[in-house]
């Protein structure tokens, strides 16, 4: 356990796994080994559902699959310019309904924890994972056909780490990792407060 990291500086003890992990965009443009690729998924897999429920879904195309185009090509065109050299694009979506038809209120809640476990996998890969919402959220489920029963989520970038200074000068200057607001601007005991 630590307070802090080499990259940022935690208010209290925690791994320096949580501390560490940031999202880059500089990636090499390099394949990812299937073996590691699938040990993010697997990751994900384990993380915690309402009911062992598991609502999410997390379609993927492999830069050197024929699926690629359809993928990149949902993303807006500001995070075309980065994600070119990404290795996979991944869609992550949740069922919003238990098997029996009902609501499931945190499928969201539930696949951001399968998100992270991914996240965090990765980091301690040493890959690049970076999550984002600038892609079209109505072509993402058209193209990739995703039933109404499932909510289309967030979408991802996996690569190996590139050299920042191949990414256009304005993102160069964001390649560092951010900071967090204090702790007690997000945590309250008792009622909400601003």
């Amino acid at each position: 356990m630590i307070k802090g990291s080499e990259i940022r500086h935690a208010e209290h003890l925690v791994d320096h796994l949580f501390v560490d992990r940031w999202s880059p965009r500089a990636m090499s443009g390099e394949e990812i080994p299937a073996d590691q690729l699938l040990s993010l998924f697997e990751a994900a897999r384990w993380a915690p559902s309402s009911m062992n429920n598991q609502p999410w879904r997390m379609l993927y195309a492999s830069r050197s699959s024929n699926h690629w185009q359809l993928f990149f090509n949902l993303l807006v065109d500001s995070n075309k310019v980065w994600c070119a050299n990404a290795a996979v694009l991944v869609v992550v979506v949740s069922k919003t309904t238990f098997a029996n038809g009902k609501p499931c209120r945190t499928h969201s809640y539930d696949s951001g924890a399968a998100w992270m476990s991914l996240a965090l996998q990765g980091s301690m890969l040493g890959l690049v994972v970076h999550g984002m919402q600038g892609f079209d959220y109505e072509r993402a489920r058209t193209g990739l056909n995703i039933p109404d029963d499932f909510q289309v989520e967030a979408m991802a970038a996996i690569g190996l780490p590139g050299d920042p200074a191949n990414l256009p000068e304005v993102l160069q200057a964001r390649e560092i990792p951010s900071e967090r607001r204090p702790l007690g601007q997000t945590i309250f005991e008792g009622p909400f407060t601003l």
